[in-house]
Protein backbone atom coordinates (compact mmCIF):
# COMPACT_ATOMS: atom_id res chain seq x y z
CA UNK A 1 0.00 0.00 0.00
CA UNK A 2 1.76 3.52 -0.98
CA UNK A 3 0.01 6.52 0.20
CA UNK A 4 0.23 9.59 -2.11
CA UNK A 5 -1.16 13.30 -1.80
CA UNK A 6 -1.90 15.58 -4.51
CA UNK A 7 -4.10 12.67 -6.42
CA UNK A 8 -7.00 13.72 -8.37
CA UNK A 9 -8.67 10.69 -6.58
CA UNK A 10 -8.04 12.46 -3.24
CA UNK A 11 -10.38 14.15 -1.18
CA UNK A 12 -8.87 17.78 0.29
CA UNK A 13 -5.46 17.37 1.34
CA UNK A 14 -5.79 13.94 2.37
CA UNK A 15 -3.63 10.65 0.77
CA UNK A 16 -5.40 8.30 -1.44
CA UNK A 17 -3.91 4.87 -1.05
CA UNK A 18 -2.81 2.87 -3.85
CA UNK A 19 -2.13 -0.90 -3.30
CA UNK A 20 0.70 0.41 -6.12
CA UNK A 21 1.03 3.38 -7.99
CA UNK A 22 3.30 3.75 -11.55
CA UNK A 23 5.23 7.08 -12.52
CA UNK A 24 7.43 7.36 -14.73
CA UNK A 25 10.94 9.41 -13.47
CA UNK A 26 13.27 10.76 -16.32
CA UNK A 27 16.25 10.68 -15.14
CA UNK A 28 17.85 14.04 -16.72
CA UNK A 29 21.12 14.85 -17.54
CA UNK A 30 20.44 18.47 -16.31
CA UNK A 31 20.08 20.12 -13.16
CA UNK A 32 16.75 18.37 -12.00
CA UNK A 33 15.02 14.99 -12.67
CA UNK A 34 10.97 14.87 -13.46
CA UNK A 35 8.19 12.78 -12.37
CA UNK A 36 5.47 12.05 -14.42
CA UNK A 37 2.55 10.84 -12.68
CA UNK A 38 -1.16 10.67 -14.67
CA UNK A 39 -3.28 10.83 -11.55
CA UNK A 40 -1.62 13.92 -9.55
CA UNK A 41 -3.05 17.82 -9.64
CA UNK A 42 0.26 18.96 -9.48
CA UNK A 43 2.17 19.83 -12.77
CA UNK A 44 3.26 17.54 -15.24
CA UNK A 45 5.74 16.88 -15.62
CA UNK A 46 6.87 17.56 -12.29
CA UNK A 47 10.08 18.69 -10.66
CA UNK A 48 11.46 15.44 -9.09
CA UNK A 49 11.59 17.32 -5.73
CA UNK A 50 8.38 19.10 -5.64
CA UNK A 51 6.58 15.97 -6.46
CA UNK A 52 8.94 13.95 -3.76
CA UNK A 53 7.85 16.68 -0.85
CA UNK A 54 4.06 17.30 -1.99
CA UNK A 55 3.06 14.20 -3.01
CA UNK A 56 5.32 11.53 -0.89
CA UNK A 57 5.79 13.79 1.46
CA UNK A 58 8.24 12.27 4.35
CA UNK A 59 8.12 8.42 5.78
CA UNK A 60 8.90 10.04 9.31
CA UNK A 61 5.21 10.03 10.70
CA UNK A 62 4.55 6.82 9.18
CA UNK A 63 4.49 3.49 10.96
CA UNK A 64 7.77 1.57 10.25
CA UNK A 65 5.75 -1.21 8.54
CA UNK A 66 3.84 1.18 5.78
CA UNK A 67 6.97 3.01 4.53
CA UNK A 68 6.83 3.68 0.93
CA UNK A 69 9.37 1.09 -1.26
CA UNK A 70 10.10 2.13 -4.81
CA UNK A 71 10.80 0.01 -7.57
CA UNK A 72 12.55 1.70 -10.13
CA UNK A 73 12.85 0.04 -13.27
CA UNK A 74 14.71 1.37 -16.79
CA UNK A 75 12.56 2.13 -19.61
CA UNK A 76 13.88 -0.46 -21.82
CA UNK A 77 13.85 -3.07 -19.60
CA UNK A 78 10.09 -2.52 -18.79
CA UNK A 79 9.34 -2.53 -22.33
CA UNK A 80 10.54 -5.91 -23.06
CA UNK A 81 9.26 -7.41 -19.54
CA UNK A 82 6.38 -5.81 -18.51
CA UNK A 83 2.80 -8.18 -19.70
CA UNK A 84 -0.67 -7.65 -18.23
CA UNK A 85 -3.69 -9.87 -19.68
CA UNK A 86 -5.73 -7.44 -17.24
CA UNK A 87 -7.18 -10.03 -15.33
CA UNK A 88 -6.10 -7.60 -12.07
CA UNK A 89 -9.58 -5.19 -13.59
CA UNK A 90 -11.66 -8.05 -13.18
CA UNK A 91 -13.78 -9.20 -10.52
CA UNK A 92 -14.14 -12.36 -8.66
CA UNK A 93 -16.69 -13.44 -11.56
CA UNK A 94 -14.49 -12.22 -14.49
CA UNK A 95 -16.56 -9.06 -15.20
CA UNK A 96 -14.79 -5.82 -15.33
CA UNK A 97 -14.68 -3.41 -13.31
CA UNK A 98 -14.31 -0.62 -15.19
CA UNK A 99 -14.24 -0.80 -18.94
CA UNK A 100 -10.61 -1.89 -20.45
CA UNK A 101 -8.72 0.38 -22.33
CA UNK A 102 -9.37 -0.44 -26.46
CA UNK A 103 -5.83 -1.52 -27.14
CA UNK A 104 -4.86 -5.02 -26.90
CA UNK A 105 -3.06 -6.52 -24.13
CA UNK A 106 0.45 -6.08 -23.35
CA UNK A 107 2.48 -9.41 -23.67
CA UNK A 108 6.34 -10.53 -24.26
CA UNK A 109 7.44 -13.98 -25.97
CA UNK A 110 7.92 -15.01 -22.28
CA UNK A 111 4.96 -13.64 -20.40
CA UNK A 112 0.87 -12.98 -20.40
CA UNK A 113 0.90 -11.52 -17.42
CA UNK A 114 3.64 -10.20 -14.55
CA UNK A 115 2.31 -7.39 -12.98
CA UNK A 116 3.16 -9.16 -9.72
CA UNK A 117 6.68 -9.16 -10.82
CA UNK A 118 6.58 -5.78 -10.90
CA UNK A 119 4.62 -4.16 -8.09
CA UNK A 120 6.60 -6.72 -5.91
CA UNK A 121 8.71 -4.79 -3.15
CA UNK A 122 10.58 -8.25 -2.47
CA UNK A 123 14.34 -7.54 -3.97
CA UNK A 124 14.68 -11.06 -5.64
CA UNK A 125 11.48 -10.98 -7.51
CA UNK A 126 11.00 -9.15 -10.46
CA UNK A 127 13.35 -6.50 -12.78
CA UNK A 128 14.77 -3.23 -11.56
CA UNK A 129 15.68 -2.16 -8.01
CA UNK A 130 13.96 -1.69 -4.77
CA UNK A 131 14.63 1.49 -2.71
CA UNK A 132 13.09 2.31 0.70
CA UNK A 133 11.92 6.18 0.22
CA UNK A 134 14.70 8.02 1.81
CA UNK A 135 17.49 5.72 -0.80
CA UNK A 136 15.09 6.47 -3.96
CA UNK A 137 15.41 10.45 -2.70
CA UNK A 138 18.79 9.75 -2.30
CA UNK A 139 19.55 8.46 -5.46
CA UNK A 140 17.84 10.06 -8.06
CA UNK A 141 17.61 13.76 -6.34
CA UNK A 142 19.55 16.83 -7.70
CA UNK A 143 19.21 19.19 -4.47
CA UNK A 144 22.24 19.74 -4.05
CA UNK A 145 22.88 19.00 0.22
CA UNK A 146 25.31 21.72 2.27
CA UNK A 147 26.82 21.74 5.65
CA UNK A 148 23.96 23.05 8.04
CA UNK A 149 20.78 21.61 6.30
Amino acid sequence: MIPLWKQRSGCGDKPVVWDYHVILLHDSSGDQNFIYDLDTVLPFPCLFDTYIEEAFKSDDDIYPEYRRKIRAVRADVYLKTFASDRSHMKDSSGKWLKPPPSYPCIETADAKMNLDDFISMDPTVGWGSVFLLPDFVHHFSRRKETKGQ
